[in-house]
């Protein structure tokens, strides 16, 4: 079964934007940047939007965090403004090219992770090393790998979590409630066929914003 972390929050909180608790609660050694401002402009994009984000982060600084299901555009912008709700610093993994000059910095700023995706390279690895590097990552995946509607995600993530030695963070995006639900962290274990599967029970049933993707 998933292993949660000491501390992890048992309460759902939902965003309420003029009330408190305003946020769900994040552990203090989880990524964070921006201040109240960010956080703000956030919040009051979700209500705009009409999402909420329930459940909380338990505090451990380095996590592979994967997001499902993912059906639109849209679960970008919805993503961006729980971000910055949540105050929280992001990464994510890009193609090596996108990094150069003169937009490379803008990308890195943007929580960008460069990785050379040729065949002759592995990102698995690459990645690992980040994680080696730095002290605090909170990396996002969405391990269907494309917005169609798919039976098997790809397994990277797991391979990242595992050789990083992180815990891994399910966080579903459910367009039909408009809700952003995080689950509990679950810690990789020996198989990674039965450790997809129990993954893939906390999103069952779960429908994103176009439910048959594209």
């Amino acid at each position: 079964m998933p292993t949660a972390w000491p501390g992890h929050p048992s309460s759902v909180t939902s965003i309420r934007l003029y009330s408190s608790p305003m946020l769900p609660p994040v552990g203090s050694s989880v990524p964070r940047s921006g201040g109240r401002i960010s956080r703000l402009v956030g919040t009051i994009a979700l209500r705009i939007l009409r999402w909420r984000v329930e459940g909380g982060i338990a505090d451990h600084p380095r996590y592979v965090a994967i997001i499902a299901p993912h059906t639109s555009n849209w679960d970008f912008v919805v993503g961006l403004a729980a971000r910055y709700a949540l105050r929280l610093d992001a990464s994510w993994l890009g193609k090596h090219t996108l990094f150069r000059p003169p937009f490379g910095w803008i990308m890195r700023r943007w929580g960008g992770i460069a990785v050379d995706r040729t065949a002759s390279h592995d990102v698995v690895s690459q990645t690992v090393a980040e994680f080696s590097s730095r002290p605090r990552v909170f990396l996002v995946i969405t391990p269907e790998g494309t917005r169609r509607q798919v039976s098997r995600w790809r397994t990277g993530f797991w391979h990242i979590a595992k050789g990083a030695g992180v815990p891994i963070l399910p966080i579903v995006f459910n367009g039909r409630d408009r809700v952003i639900r995080i689950g509990a962290p679950f810690v990789p274990g020996a198989d990674v066929s039965s450790d997809i599967e129990r993954l893939q029970g906390f999103f069952a049933g779960e429908s994103g914003l176009r439910p048959s993707g594209g």
